[in-house]
């Protein structure tokens, strides 16, 4: 539910929403939500000084009911030197 909820919300922040993909990842003690999307639209997530990024924290926290999980975004975009 938590993963298809965060999807649902950066869906209607990003240009490109079919772009968007969300994995859940289990580790010892919480969760973890990955989320992936077009290189071009990895500002838009993000915000500026990371406003954007902090507030989807706040708003799956508050979903969550203080649940411990961390979200994180990918930067799948990385250049090779």
């Amino acid at each position: 539910m938590l993963a298809d909820a965060l999807e649902h919300l950066v869906r209607g922040i990003v240009d490109r929403p079919e772009d968007v993909k969300v994995r859940l990842r289990t580790q010892r003690h919480r969760e973890t939500l990955e989320v992936r999307v077009h290189p071009d639209d990895l500002g838009r997530v993000i915000g500026r000084s990371g406003r954007t990024a902090k507030s989807i924290r706040l708003v799956m926290e508050a979903i969550s009911d203080g649940e411990p999980m961390r979200i994180d975004i990918i930067d799948t975009d990385k250049k090779r030197r």
